[in-house]
């Protein structure tokens, strides 16, 4: 591998408390071997996303070795793994089975840093019962990340029974007038239930670190009191 013209903002997180993210799905395998061996290097940690199957099998094995891989939300940990929490404050909740790659990607993002989190998936309100029945687990997490597709109603149907922050994860899931997500994200924008933070299509990670963001201010005042 050769040094490539990636400069890895290593000190990003002592700014934001966000480490730079390695974005791949439009990186050659190349590229992204010159990231994770300059983090190697550097013993430094990085989260990778959209990291394909095919990019992660055609790195080099001693490179491939230092990833920890989850293929299907696509996600790759480089570096020391921090221990997750022993009290999940944030709820994943997915409309359907179809939505979990993108709840995926955004659990994966919040274990890479310590958070670990709670799943109530297929809960859409096609099947209203099904999400009344978790309700009140849900309404217990300090915050809760809504993911869906179709006409994604499911945010705004929980900012009308819980109290804490939403954020909305609108994904490319659905027939024709979805529109590879755009209905979904309108859906969002426009809904009626005050106060739902939403995110870009199909941005489980996104939705992570606006959590941890979130969460690191909860935190800071909850030392402080």
């Amino acid at each position: 591998m050769t040094d490539d013209m990636h400069m890895l903002d290593l000190t990003r997180s002592s700014r934001t408390g966000l480490d730079e993210a390695i974005f791949c799905l439009s990186k050659t395998v190349e590229q992204i071997g010159n990231i994770i061996e300059s983090l190697v290097k550097k013993k430094s940690r990085a989260l990778l996303t959209h990291l394909s199957k095919g990019q992660l099998e055609n790195l080099p094995l001693n490179l491939r070795n230092k990833v920890d891989y989850h293929a299907f939300s696509k996600t790759g940990l480089v570096g020391e793994k921090i221990e997750l929490t022993s009290d999940p404050k944030v709820a994943i909740v997915s409309a359907g089975t179809s939505d979990l790659r993108v709840a995926s990607e955004a659990a994966r993002t919040l274990a890479y840093y310590g958070e670990d989190s709670l799943f109530f998936n297929d809960v859409g309100v096609a099947g209203l019962w099904r999400l009344l029945e978790k309700v009140e687990q849900i309404r217990s997490m300090h915050l809760v990340i809504t993911v869906a597709g179709m006409d994604a109603a499911l945010p705004t149907v929980l900012g009308g029974l819980i109290p804490c922050p939403i954020i909305g994860v609108p994904t490319s899931v659905g027939y024709g007038v979805a529109k590879g997500g755009e209905t979904a994200l309108n859906a969002m924008l426009a809904s009626c239930s005050s106060g739902i933070l939403v995110v870009n299509i199909d941005n489980g990670f996104g939705a992570a670190c606006a959590a941890i963001r979130m969460l690191a201010t909860i935190n800071e005042r909850s030392t402080i009191n």
